[in-house]
């Protein structure tokens, strides 16, 4: 039997290569290839593993004529192609918790090096100064430590923080009461993580609902001298307030190693008193490198040799012979989960995925991993089908699944549950002709709908003209509308309109259209 074949073409700690051979694969290290050369090479290799490098585009995928897996060894794949690898059948891997811990570390560095203005005293002391009475610290002992985001990465980050018997006070939508009392933190809300902590360090991914988290208004609520650290994602922070409010003193220090624009040449705060950055250096260590390169030798070789599927961004983890009849109900799943994330705020608790009918009779697991990708990936960038159940355990979310043979309305139904501080909430859906996803009750309307793209969601009060003034706001707006998907509880009661629209609706839409007479809600969504 053939051996598979294994291109390494970023540099990688040596003992991946040792991974490769020992579990039954040929492997090659050639590194520092241009595009052109890597076109000419990738035919002859079943697996691909990459750092940051590497740019898998779809010409070098398309060339790519016996590629079967992309390792990445880090979390960001944005230097790969996903669509593109999906289409070719190629998985594509991740190492999402390789460097959890490295760069937990490098944000409480940065914290005591703020605290103590250690960068600024060094180099005063180099130039051959002694500036013994020009820097005065802070304690972080007894301090507050505001944490924006309490999965993975900021969960460490509180548990070092304790042990420095700091208090920490954290901000997440998806952080349970009970977790919070696990990990030893106190959960507040947003304005109240503002108001009381003396120093703010972001753990979150950049997403429409964290983007500029750390607004000129939030800065602004913030205690006076706060000191503000983001190891997470550029963007999260509005680096032009944040220098006004440096330059003013409502902020006492901050400290980055992540930019809105990487790499980062030139910012507005640079030779700010009081700024220190680093280059993105969060997964910077020797550790770190050698557990992301370790692991995703061992991913890539387990799935080439053994069909085995571990942290894959496209696919679920299931048997070649359950793919074919799994892959529309996964694709509904997804979108059924996607939706109740977008349209619920806040904890929750528990999630039930309701299997009924012909979907009854099948694999629940890669149903209810469908599910919970599509509802975690509104706030995290690294959640895929095979993490997502370990990350809403994470969470504290307790997922139950449930499956009823008999036929209700529909012979094929899959419907998802979520407890909310307003009671349980429900969405459903169906196949049409076993393949095709469709949305048939939303939150206890009846409404037939395709979710896909880009679309609007809007509860309002039934009444006539209604649909006109939507039609004329996203008109006059420049908004080409594809479907409308109509639902009410009864005449002249509560509505919900789904539309699906032919490019993302702006905030400033969303904002006129909260001012139509009988709107209720109104939000953007994208699947």
């Amino acid at each position: 039997m053939t051996k598979p074949r294994v291109l390494i073409s970023d540099k990688m700690d040596p003992n991946a290569a040792k991974i490769f051979e020992e579990r039954g694969c040929d492997v090659d290290v050639i590194t520092g290839e241009t595009p052109e050369q890597l076109i000419a090479r990738i035919g002859d290799y079943d697996g691909l593993a990459i750092r940051s490098s590497t740019k898998v585009t779809k010409a070098i995928l398309d060339a790519a004529k016996n590629l079967k897996v992309i390792g990445r060894a880090g979390i960001g794949v944005d230097n790969v192609d996903i669509p593109a690898a999906s289409a070719q059948g190629v998985v594509v891997m991740n190492t999402p918790f390789g460097n959890s811990i490295t760069t937990a570390e490098h944000a409480i560095a940065l914290m005591f090096a703020l605290a103590r203005q250690i960068p600024e005293a060094n180099a005063q002391t180099q130039a051959g100064k002694w500036p013994k009475n020009d820097f005065m610290g802070v304690e972080v002992t007894g301090k507050t430590l505001g944490l924006i985001g309490a999965g993975n990465i900021g969960s460490i980050v509180a548990s070092r923080a304790l042990g420095l018997k700091m208090k920490v006070v954290a901000f997440d939508p998806f952080l349970t009461p009970e977790r919070a009392v696990e990990m030893g933190v106190e959960k507040v809300d947003l304005d109240t993580l503002l108001a009381r902590a003396d120093f703010i360090t972001l753990h979150t991914p950049l997403t429409d609902q964290t983007r500029n988290i750390l607004s000129a208004e939030n800065i602004a609520k913030t205690k006076k001298g706060v000191r503000i650290i983001n190891c997470a994602r550029g963007g999260l922070i509005d680096e032009a307030a944040l220098k006004e409010a440096l330059d003013s003193g409502q902020v006492a220090g901050a400290a980055l190693d992540v930019f809105q624009t990487e790499p980062a040449k030139e910012s507005p705060l640079f030779g700010t008193p009081n700024f220190i950055c680093t280059p993105h250096l969060g997964a910077s260590t020797n550790e770190a490198q050698v557990n992301v390169a370790l692991q995703v030798a061992e991913q890539m070789a387990d799935y080439l040799v053994n069909g085995g599927v571990t942290n894959a961004l496209n696919m679920p983890s299931l048997s070649a012979e359950e793919a074919p009849k799994l892959k529309p109900y996964m694709a509904l799943a997804e979108q059924l989960g996607s939706l109740v994330g977008q349209l619920t705020t806040g904890a929750i608790p528990r999630i039930s995925i309701h299997a009924e009918g012909a979907a009854a009779e099948l694999n629940i697991k890669p149903i209810v991993a469908a599910v919970l990708a599509g509802f975690l990936r509104v706030q995290s960038d690294t959640v895929n089908m095979v993490n997502a159940p370990f990350l809403a355990k994470e969470r504290g979310i307790e997922v139950r699944e449930v499956k009823t043979e008999k036929e209700g309305d529909y012979h094929t139904l899959i419907r998802v549950s979520v407890k909310t501080d307003a009671g349980e909430r429900s969405v459903a859906g169906t196949l049409f002709s076993n393949a095709e996803p469709r949305l048939v009750e939303l939150f206890g309307i009846k409404v037939e709908a395709e979710l896909a793209g880009h679309m609007m969601y809007i509860v309002n009060e039934d009444a006539p003209g209604f649909i006109g003034r939507i039609g004329t706001l996203l008109g006059e707006a420049g908004i080409n509308i594809g479907t409308f998907n109509l639902g009410r509880r009864a005449a002249g009661g509560e509505a919900v309109l789904l539309l699906s629209v032919d490019s993302p609706v702006p905030a400033e839409v969303i904002a006129k259209a909260r001012d139509v007479p009988g709107v209720k809600r109104v939000m953007a969504l994208a699947f």
